[in-house]
């Protein structure tokens, strides 16, 4: 029998009490108005006061209730008058009546990038910033306006990305409501470049040059890793790929690119570790240990989980320094009532939420569950490495609920297998991070060092988002996380009585035995002899092509950004594309063009005679020098064969060379390739996003454009002729969109056109991947995506 020691599992619970009123009352007072939180902390500082008198001879519930005494008071006053102030600010007033402003403020946070799809001759990226910021004056209207409240920016990206806390700047621009509920009064929509900038602290300057240095070091590695590994370090996820930050979510691993306790357990811990090793003393490594804590906290940005951390390391070694045993909880207790105090805005904080609990968590749960599993037999190192990643998902399942709408059910798995990775990758990127700027040589071979580390998360978080049921649907919101909460608690107290155990798992097995075989062993999706699929991508386009070899396809527009079109060929099992056609060369229809090649042999890219935008022939030819593959051009006329599958080449039918392009990028749209393809499941005409004088020329120059299946025009714009639907009259009609997008699409005239003709009409933004099937069958896969960055 294993009788390894196990960690003593008591902890010092009298500050909890304070820690939670003062959380409760500002949460209350942002949420429902500020005199609940005077209402709250009145009264638990009555309780406190009752306390007190009846626990006279019970040190420990004395001091407890003195701290819970003090934040009720509090919480009571300060707390609750700065939220009254923010309720209450001329500026809120203002902005709900969207009136223009000149703002002198000085920014609170680094500038945070907005990401967006492509679409049209917009390319994929950040086009704006969001910046938190206090204000020092303000003229509304051309009025002054007394205001010492937060606001947030919304800025162009290239003027603004620039500014580093502490800098006084100028915005001039609308006021707009704020939508959060913490003490932000307004936000400010700037058009222009920031006026009058002052200079930033000399520490801002520094840490920004460390982390635009990593950035720097990382482009040695490929994109993905590159992109993954400053998220790991400082929390920096400007350069991480939209798909790479999904699957991290799916996956249940958002967590790493978030820094937290985690990152500064593991620098302190690396310090002080050295520090011993030299025979140093406890105050002088916490010396040490505590300088580089601070240095790490301004190189990350202030954002609430590290401040959290920071508080809570401090503590520990402030602890270390006096030769006292620390206690982890004191300490979170300490840190919430300190930062909450400090800004009541961190109450309806996530990621604050999300830090805290996981915290707590593995505080109070990890340790006994640990113990517990010593104590029937399992080593004490896989013990931990399985109750510490249960106790964050269980804790921290509600939190993530509401933030995302979803629960990831793969959580604990990937955590596990990401775990032993996840100090190294740290290690190595603060090493880099801090060499790099005088030792260039040693940063890129500790970055290299690193890359093994990256690759191997997003290898987890891939496989992670892709197992059938990884995620499922919960609603939103504080409700959404207070519903999860309730039922883990109903289910937690439920295991505690054998016979429930019993149940639970008899269901379990149950489910495993009739749903695993039903998704992976005989999976729904893909049909069997698909002819087309349609992908859903978004908002953009991305076709399948069946051939009559299995895994050979067809792909027709790629989508707008990578991941969803690389997702859709997965699950078809495509892994040869003998052409690849780019219809024409707006965002949401390239956009994906990186992924198509994952895992996957292009025999060639094919595009039309149209050459704009220019940033995008650029992108396509770059990418076809760099996978080797030929770049050909499709012209009228040209027919293209392989078993199973013929495409006839029937547009676009007339390219301007010189005409101006239209701000609508209807030129662009008109120079689109239109496919007929000849499949088992009868002819497909492909449209691309041909627009009414691209309509018009199909139908003067081609006698017969009838097809039992129609790749609607342009998302089911409104620019389609009812007389070229008519001449199409199609059986099927398959509408690419992105849901909730904000161009209308798909418009309801062309959809009651379609209907009328007696179409039966599919949009991936409700059915998702649609298949059609010999004899025009469909089948919808049923899991669309969801509203697409922006």
């Amino acid at each position: 029998m294993n009788t390894a020691p196990v960690a003593d599992t008591r902890q010092d619970m009298r500050l909890v009490p304070a820690a939670v009123v003062c959380w409760l009352a500002a949460l209350a007072g942002l949420l429902s108005g500020w005199w609940t939180a005077v209402a709250i902390g009145l009264a638990s500082a009555v309780l406190a006061v009752l306390v007190l008198w009846r626990a006279r001879d019970h040190p420990r519930a004395r001091d407890a209730a003195a701290a819970l005494l003090v934040l009720g008071l509090l919480a009571a006053g300060p707390i609750s008058w700065r939220i009254r102030d923010a309720q209450r600010d001329e500026l809120r007033t203002a902005a709900a009546e969207g009136l223009p402003a000149v703002l002198r403020v000085t920014i609170a946070e680094r500038p945070k990038p907005v990401r967006s799809a492509g679409y049209a001759d917009r390319q994929a990226g950040a086009r704006s910033v969001v910046l938190a910021a206090d204000v020092r004056t303000a003229s509304v209207d051309g009025r002054p306006v007394p205001s010492s409240g937060r606001v947030l920016l919304l800025a162009p990206v290239d003027q603004w990305t620039s500014l580093l806390p502490g800098q006084e700047v100028t915005g001039t621009g609308l006021l707009m409501p704020p939508r959060g509920a913490d003490l932000t009064v307004a936000v400010l929509s700037v058009r222009g470049p920031p006026a009058d900038p002052g200079p930033s602290p000399w520490w801002q300057r520094a840490a920004a040059g460390l982390r635009a240095g990593l950035h720097d070091l990382c482009q040695v590695l490929p994109d993905e890793p590159a992109g993954l590994l400053p998220g790991l370090v400082l929390g920096d996820t400007s350069a991480l790929s939209p798909r790479v930050e999904q699957e991290f979510v799916a996956a249940g691993l958002a967590h790493l690119t978030a820094v937290s306790g985690g990152n500064l357990a593991v620098i302190c811990g690396a310090v002080l570790l050295l520090l011993r090793l030299l025979r140093l003393g406890p105050r002088l490594s916490a010396a040490a240990a505590g300088t580089c804590l601070a240095g790490f906290l301004v190189l990350v940005g202030p954002e609430p989980s590290v401040l959290r951390a920071g508080v809570m390391a401090a503590v520990a070694l402030l602890a270390l320094a006096l030769g006292r045993r620390g206690s982890a909880l004191p300490a979170l207790a300490f840190a919430v009532c300190v930062l909450v105090v400090a800004d009541p805005a961190m109450a309806t904080d996530f990621g604050f939420a999300l830090s805290v609990c996981a915290t707590g968590g593995l505080v109070l749960l990890a340790p006994r569950w640990a113990e517990a599993l010593v104590r029937r037999g399992i080593p004490p190192g896989f013990a931990e490495g399985l109750a510490i990643p249960l106790a964050a998902f269980l804790v921290t399942a509600p939190v993530l609920a509401g933030m995302a709408g979803s629960v990831s059910l793969v959580s604990v798995l990937t955590n596990v297998l990401a775990a032993p990775v996840v100090a190294p990758a740290t290690v190595l990127g603060v090493l880099a991070t801090v060499t790099g700027p005088w030792w260039p040589g040693a940063g890129k071979v500790l970055v290299h060092l690193a890359d093994p580390e990256a690759r191997w998360l997003i290898t987890v978080a891939r496989h992670g988002a892709r197992a059938p049921g990884a995620v499922i649907a919960w609603p939103g919101g504080w409700m959404g996380g207070l519903l999860a909460a309730a039922v883990l608690v109903v289910l937690v107290l439920a295991v505690r009585h054998r016979r429930v155990r019993v149940l639970m798992a008899v269901l379990v097995a149950g489910a495993l035995l009739v749903f695993v075989p039903v998704r992976v062993l005989a999976p729904a999706w893909p049909p069997r002899n698909w002819a087309m699929v349609e992908c859903d991508v978004g908002q953009g386009d991305a076709v399948v092509l069946a051939t009559a070899e299995p895994g050979r396809a067809v792909v027709v527009d790629a989508g707008p950004e990578p991941g969803p079109v690389d997702e859709c060929l997965h699950r078809l099992a495509v892994d040869r594309i003998p052409l690849l056609v780019l219809s024409h060369l707006h965002a949401d229809h390239i956009g994906g063009l990186t992924s198509v090649f994952d895992g996957r042999t292009v025999g060639a890219i094919a595009v039309g005679p149209g050459r704009s935008p220019g940033w995008a022939w650029r992108q396509v030819s770059a990418e076809a020098t760099r996978r080797a593959v030929p770049l050909v051009e499709l012209n009228p006329g040209e027919r293209l064969a392989w078993p199973g599958l013929a495409l006839d080449v029937l547009g676009p039918r007339y390219v301007p060379a010189r005409a101006p392009e239209r701000p609508d990028g209807t030129t662009i749209n008109n120079s689109s390739v239109v496919l007929r393809a000849e499949t088992p499941a009868g002819r497909i005409l492909l449209t691309g996003d041909v627009e009414l004088a691209a309509q018009a020329d199909l139908l003067a120059d081609i006698g017969n454009l009838k097809a039992e299946v129609l790749k609607v025009p342009h998302h089911g714009s409104r620019y389609s002729l009812p007389s070229f639907l008519a001449a199409v009259v199609p059986r099927v009609a398959l509408v690419s969109v992105g849901a909730g997008n904000p161009y209308g699409h798909p418009s309801k005239s062309t959809i009651d056109t379609l209907t009328a003709l007696g179409a039966r009409v599919t949009r991936t933004d409700l059915d998702g991947d649609t298949a059609v099937l010999a004899g025009t069958a469909i089948s919808r896969r049923g899991e669309p995506r969801g509203p697409p960055h922006r």
